[in-house]
């Protein structure tokens, strides 16, 4: 196969994650006799310093020439402490998502048994957790408008909105891949209080039963947060909206014991895009620590998203090797054992291939 990537780094750890993922997918290029072509370009605070704009559309026409993208990490101190700042990196973000059509984030939560007890939660609640969320990423509060503050600086206002045909694609979404896995859904929502929420409950009853095979559940967003703590082997899918949906997938990240270990994708109407969960962590960077495993992990999503699925497997089956055999960065190292550099896991990675 001939695959044509576009490769947005971005900022911090951005370009070094990316970097080694890079390198695990050549080892996969080389030994399954694939060609992957790969296109640069800016996104985030570094294309703000270069351009003014944070998704130039230099960067949007090479996100839409292509067939995926592979994004590392956006964000700066110099905006992330300035709130008074115009443009922001992750304005580019948004109107990325917005722009290709990206309206669903999937992000798996799989704990590793070699690392479960790195979770903050006990062993035996974490062990054999494996589920995941689909959120919405196009809608709700972070599109909605008006939106704004008054000019006296007392008062500020956010919209959240959301309209039939926006909630229908990411339910059916929610409900194929409830399909693939352990046919069971959870529809998280705060319906006893947010009309939203009340549209995206009662289109789910609506849907549900077109997915005869799919158990559905109903659970409030305050109770999902307690039982994603308390249960997480509970879960096969979770579906929710984009607020909702951003602080729940943090904080199952942190289930797993590491950031540095959990994948993503963005998929929609046009082209795909795959993306660990962390962010820049601008105090690593350029000191070759950072972990590239959600990296690595986004790019064999990434390849099974085209059909690759025995290349993708390739990739987390070295990936799991490197963990078993100790081959991992400062975040998941043991106490008094070898610490090995983003370079050296990804060497690792790519040779296990």
């Amino acid at each position: 196969m001939e695959l044509k990537i576009a490769l947005l780094p971005g900022d911090g750890i951005g370009p070094e994650i990316v970097g080694e993922a890079v390198k695990v997918l050549n080892s996969v290029a080389a030994k399954y006799g694939h060609t992957f072509n790969y296109t640069k370009a800016l996104v985030g605070a570094c294309a703000i310093d270069a351009t003014g704009d944070p998704y130039p559309e230099e960067t949007h026409a090479v996100c839409q020439a292509s067939d995926v993208v592979l994004f590392g990490a956006i964000g700066d101190p110099k905006y992330d402490n300035n709130p008074t700042a115009k443009v922001r990196p992750e304005q580019g973000l948004l109107r990325m998502r917005k722009s290709l059509g990206l309206f669903a984030n999937l992000r798996p939560l799989a704990v590793f048994d070699s690392l479960a007890e790195r979770s903050p939660l006990k062993t035996e609640i974490v062990k054999g957790a494996d589920f995941l969320c689909v959120r919405e990423l196009t809608g709700g509060m972070y599109f909605g408008r008006p939106q704004g503050r008054s000019e006296d600086g007392n008062t500020a206002y956010d919209t959240c909105v959301y309209t039939r045909e926006e909630v229908e694609r990411i339910l059916k979404l929610a409900f194929e891949q409830a399909q693939k896995r352990r046919k069971q859904l959870t529809v998280v929502d705060k319906a006893n209080v947010i009309a939203t929420s009340r549209l995206w409950r009662q289109i789910a009853k609506e849907m549900a039963p077109q997915y005869p095979d799919v158990t559905v559940e109903f659970m409030f967003v305050d109770n999902a947060a307690m039982q994603i703590i308390q249960r997480p082997t509970h879960f096969d899918v979770i579906v929710t909206e984009n607020l909702f949906g951003d602080i729940l997938t943090d904080e199952s990240s942190v289930i797993s014991g590491s950031l540095g270990m959990l994948p993503s994708a963005s998929v929609g109407a046009e082209v795909a895009l795959f993306e660990p969960i962390h962010g820049s962590y601008p105090q690593a960077a350029g000191k070759n620590i950072a972990n590239p495993m959600a990296t690595i992990l986004s790019a064999a999503m990434m390849l099974e998203h085209v059909g690759l699925d025995k290349e993708g497997k390739a990739i987390r089956d070295a990936v799991n090797k490197a963990i078993e055999a100790g081959v991992v960065t400062e975040d998941l190292a043991d106490a008094g054992a070898k610490v090995y550099s983003t370079t050296e896991v990804g060497d690792y990675v790519a040779a296990a291939i």
